[in-house]
């Protein structure tokens, strides 16, 4: 069976391609520039770009199931159409998409209310389908660490937290047998909801230092992500996801991961282990 993985450089696919070297399926991997793929033996390199359709299809011919990722931006919506109507064209039989914790018609970011229409497009395809959701990512805050403190723009709000490395142990569960979970839509987080000062604490606890959670406003979040260089859309839709999560939209935790992969997610102070290096370097 020969899988298809989109944004093979991005944080999630390229754990993802990790995952299924060596597991026997035939992988192939996406990416814009050749010269940029990720060198992971067994995998196969093709260039393609969801935003050109002209450019799709050599990659998806032959392909039986795509992983398909789109970047977060208003142009999501036509790169999944773009997939779509390419796995239409060259016959794949079933799409593994990332969607967005929350996504509907009512969702309260742009982000979330884009992948509804994504998702609805993909239900209708007529290709077999399943639609992943997860939660807030862990490593997002790796970025918020500096010094003594832990910034961020969720308030007091409990989120379900989940590490990129798990959604990655999901999605390669998936592709694995996706007949298996064919019309399936699953929201996975991590094991507790918490909030970011449960998160600074934790992380005062490996490193074995004092660190506080600092609140920052929506305008000095927007500030701080623009100084970063995130393009103002994500920025200001990042500002929507902190609203929604300080009036605790994402205090909650679900099965779906513990069901299908067979294990408890990671929790927090696991992360936190993990990245100790990388927390002591920002501390």
């Amino acid at each position: 069976m020969t899988v298809l993985i989109t944004g093979a450089n991005g944080n999630i696919s390229s754990a993802l391609l990790e995952r299924l070297a060596g597991s026997g399926l035939e992988v192939r991997a996406m990416v814009r520039d050749a010269a940029k793929a990720p060198a992971i033996p067994g995998v196969e390199i093709v260039v393609g770009d969801l935003d050109d359709p002209a450019s799709l299809d050599v990659a998806f011919d032959g392909v039986d199931t795509l992983w398909l990722l789109t970047a977060m931006g208003p142009q999501a919506p036509h790169a999944s159409m773009n997939a779509i109507w390419a796995a239409r064209a060259a016959g794949v039989r079933h799409i593994v998409r990332l969607s967005a914790i929350g996504a509907a018609h009512d969702a309260p970011t742009r982000n979330g209310r884009l992948h509804a229409l994504s998702d609805a497009e993909l239900r209708a395809s007529g290709i077999d389908w399943t639609i992943i959701r997860p939660a807030f990512f862990m490593q997002n805050l790796l970025g918020g660490v500096n010094g003594d403190a832990l910034y961020g723009a969720l308030g007091d709000g409990r989120v379900g937290l989940i590490d990129v490395r798990d959604i990655a142990d999901f999605a390669a569960v998936v592709l694995a047998d996706p007949r298996a979970h064919a019309g399936a839509t699953y929201t996975i987080t991590g094991p507790e909801s918490i909030s970011l000062h449960e998160a600074a604490d934790a992380a005062a606890s490996v490193l074995e230092m004092p660190i506080s959670y600092r609140k920052l406003s929506d305008d000095q979040a927007y500030a701080a992500m623009l100084g970063f260089g995130l393009p103002e859309w994500v920025a200001a839709v990042s500002v929507e996801y902190g609203r929604a999560y300080a009036s605790n939209w994402g205090d909650l935790t679900t099965p779906d991961f513990e069901r299908v992969v067979g294990r408890q997610a990671r929790d927090f102070a696991t992360f936190a282990r993990d990245h100790a290096s990388m927390l002591r370097a920002a501390a």
